[in-house]
């Protein structure tokens, strides 16, 4: 057999673990859940002090396999692996990276369609609603079962950020740092908006079954494959999408004449086609519809009435937070709103604003600046918590950068 080809700076072939919880976890909406099961990867060493771990959380359709490959599929790279490894960005020769599948996904933690043990069928429509509170609450007793009481950072991109957005919230004294790229406080009602046409394509496919597909041996692929190409138009912006196909056709006449018919015409319904009959092929569609309801649920001011700085009056972490110019479906602004917050409780807060063309897909892909700015902060920390390493990194032209003491200003 062949050795495997690993990517430089890979963290190599890694392995999951499950990680089995018998007590029930109380959710946000009043009910419990349990026993549950947690997949889990790790990177790097855990120091003897135990002060280097730092927590991924992930986006809507990723998972615990945030960097490096599996054995039996090595073509499956972790999604975030050009940001975490030797030498990256968050470098797991100083740091001690987790990642963690969420409670309700369908990579190998508990989910929709897992067998509920009181019937001995995939729980189907009666799994519980989830919020991110309740994910939070659940890598809480990750942690304490891997005997970390205080993460040197917890980090996240998108849905990842309002997780680590969380954790700042309801754990002030278990993280020292909080990373939140490309994220929100609160959605819009344009986003719930789309994740609601999302949601309505999958439970009005006639394979839904009222979310009991699993008993009928189906799949509302119809459904999920429409719901993650109005998703990944979010994901894009239009210059992006322009560059990529334009008006270009997919199989022109002569002269390019068109076809006159409702088959794909355009290359970029070619794309978008592609990229849902995918999605449908491996993600579980009840846990898309879970997970998009945990994204409108989130708002950490509901109970503030909208006063964000009093939501976040309870913080002592500091805070990188970066946005991308051309993400229009998490813009800057709406990091400027946590920025701003922080500041009015007196947090100390590095803010970038990174003029990318990608849209919001940019925190996953390989920009300089913004990896130049995620190592140099990492740095900062490595430096804090004296673990060594490499000086601090100097960032790139064209990124916009303000590193507010506390009691600064934006």
């Amino acid at each position: 057999m062949a050795a495997l080809q690993l990517p430089a700076g890979s963290v190599g072939v890694v392995e999951p673990r499950s990680i089995y919880f018998a007590e029930p976890l109380k959710l946000a909406s009043g009910a419990s859940f349990g026993p549950y099961s947690l997949m889990v990867e790790t990177y790097g060493e855990l120091n003897a002090a135990r002060s280097n771990a730092v927590l991924v959380c992930h986006a809507l359709n990723a998972s615990h396999h945030v960097a490096g490959i599996h054995a039996d599929n090595p073509k499956d790279v972790g999604w975030w692996d050009n940001m975490v490894g030797p030498g990256k960005a968050l470098d797991t020769d100083r740091f001690f990276v987790i990642g963690i599948n969420n409670l309700g996904s369908c990579f190998g933690s508990t989910g929709p369609s897992s067998i509920d043990p009181a019937t001995g069928t995939p729980y189907g429509a009666a799994f519980p609603v989830l919020t991110v509170e309740d994910w939070v609450n659940a890598q809480a007793r990750v942690a304490d079962e891997l005997g970390i009481e205080r993460f040197a950072a917890v980090m996240g991109g998108s849905l990842g950020g309002m997780q680590a957005l969380h954790w700042a919230i309801a754990y002030p004294e278990r993280l020292g740092h909080c990373v939140v790229v490309a994220s929100t406080p609160r959605l819009s009602a344009q986003n719930i908006g789309f994740n609601e046409v999302a949601r309505r394509a999958i439970i009005t496919d006639p394979d839904f079954h009222g979310g009991n597909y699993y008993a009928h041996d189906t799949v509302p692929r119809r459904g999920l494959a429409v719901a993650r190409m109005v998703g990944h138009i979010t994901y894009l912006s239009d210059d992006d999408m322009a560059e990529k196909f334009g008006r270009a056709q997919r199989a022109p006449g002569a002269d390019g004449a068109f076809r006159y018919g409702y088959d794909v015409e355009f290359e970029v319904e070619s794309y978008l086609r592609y990229q849902g009959e995918k999605f449908s092929n491996y993600f579980d569609a009840n846990t898309y519809l879970l997970i998009t309801r945990a994204l409108d649920y989130f708002d950490p001011s509901k109970d503030t009435k909208g006063d964000l700085a009093r939501a976040l009056g309870k913080v002592t972490a500091k805070f990188l937070v970066t946005s991308f110019t051309t993400d229009w479906r998490f813009p800057p602004e709406r990091s400027r709103e946590i920025v701003e917050a922080l500041l009015r409780n007196g947090r100390p807060v590095t803010y970038a604003e990174i003029d990318a063309p990608h849209g919001h897909d940019a925190f996953l892909l390989d920009d300089s600046r913004y990896h130049e700015l995620v190592s140099a902060y990492y740095d900062r920390i490595a430096k804090e918590l004296d673990l060594g390493g490499r000086t601090a990194s100097r960032l790139a032209n064209g990124t916009a950068v303000i590193d507010a003491p506390a009691g600064g200003a934006l």
